[in-house]
């Protein structure tokens, strides 16, 4: 049977907080009228993720639960949702986001109008009150990584046209509180269609976390869909909970290299034919001695 709307969540040693972000997701969703889904991947959490989710499955029919024996990745946890997804639309949720307020129906019906919508997030806060730059972003070429990274991004940012220049990363020259197209979104939040997830085939498998969703952006871009930032609704982000702010050291240390190693994956894959051979050889020196410094630290 169709739905409307499936979401997907993949967890992993998160049982702080998918217990409220599932609540506090359910309540919202109880309160529209249209069918929907909510498909969880666990990545072999050893955690009490398992028996948190399983205990609110327990008196909610509409979830479904996948259980994966080890960490598969963000990608491939994904795509497995995908294939068991029935909603026209997808929804890309993060366990460690917490939906307050959304009109759910407002959300689906504004796509619904809008054919060439390919994919759209909403306003994505952090807990000290600022957004989560990573939902509002342009592709990252050479020079607005460059800029991101050098820390010119922030300290040019005082007018609007030093943020045209130096802020393309996360494209500051827009305004964040009306709607438009952006070229990138987080999987934090991330809303799309369940024909073009299907007509690209998923996720990326090469990404095991990080770095999937701009290259999701991209491909979607190529099949001339917009990407839409939809600031009228809002979710909060409690980011890193499982990975960059996790206790366990060797999991930072190992998130690390994943947000490198991505990098490195995105670079070959889009932008290696664009630049020369030098500037190549310069950019997969310095990103490989990163992934290497990681490396060595984890025990």
């Amino acid at each position: 049977m169709i739905k409307d709307l499936s979401i997907i969540i993949v967890a992993y040693n998160n049982a702080f907080f998918i217990e409220v972000c599932l609540k506090k997701l359910i309540n919202s969703l109880k309160k529209e009228d249209f069918s929907w889904e909510i498909i969880i991947i666990d990545n072999g959490s050893y955690d009490r993720t398992i028996e948190i989710i399983k205990s609110i499955k327990e008196k909610n029919k509409n979830i479904i639960l996948i259980e994966n024996k080890k960490n598969l990745g963000f990608s491939k946890a994904n795509n497995q949702g995908i294939k068991k997804a029935l909603g026209r639309y997808i929804l890309f949720l993060n366990s460690d986001v917490l939906v307050e307020k959304i009109y759910w129906q407002k959300l689906i019906n504004f796509i619904e109008k809008n054919k060439d919508i390919g994919a759209l997030t909403v306003k994505v806060k952090l807990q000290n009150g600022q957004i989560d730059l990573a939902s509002h972003r342009g592709f990252p070429n050479l020079w607005r990584s460059f800029c991101y990274f050098s820390f010119f991004e922030r300290f040019f940012s005082f007018n609007l046209f030093f943020k045209k220049i130096f802020g393309g990363y996360h494209l500051l020259h827009l305004n964040f509180n009306k709607i438009h197209e952006v070229e990138a979104i987080s999987g934090a939040f991330f809303l799309t269609r369940k024909k073009i997830m299907e007509k690209l085939g998923g996720f990326d498998e090469d990404f095991f976390m990080y770095g999937e969703d701009l290259d999701l952006c991209l491909r979607i871009k190529k099949l001339n869909y917009k990407i839409i930032y939809y600031p009228d609704f809002e979710v909060l982000h409690l980011k890193y909970q499982s990975g960059l702010k996790s206790k366990d050291q060797n999991i930072k240390i190992k998130t690390k290299s994943y947000f490198f190693q991505a990098m490195k994956i995105f670079y070959k894959k889009h932008y290696t034919k664009r630049y020369p051979f030098f500037i190549n050889l310069l950019f997969y020196l310095i990103i490989n001695w990163k992934i290497k410094s990681y490396e060595k630290n984890r025990y």
